[in-house]
């Protein structure tokens, strides 16, 4: 499960304040580990960002209402 999905399931978050929280987590942990690990930890987020817009496009093409 992406963390976004995870973030609006579990702690009810609707999809604007999981997004923002999404970043607010993605500042504070980047800035938390030593350098030789921000590259990695930047190219984790950037990647669970891409997996969260990818599906968001698929749910609105697979909603009947969108056609």
């Amino acid at each position: 499960m992406d963390l976004l999905k995870e973030l609006k399931e579990r702690a009810g978050l609707s999809n604007e304040q999981a997004i923002k929280t999404f970043e607010i987590l993605k500042e504070y942990v980047g800035g938390k580990v030593p350098v030789f690990l921000a590259g990695t930890v930047e190219k984790w987020f950037n990647d669970i960002e891409k997996k969260a817009e990818a599906a968001g496009k698929e749910e609105k093409e697979n909603d009947f209402l969108e056609h």
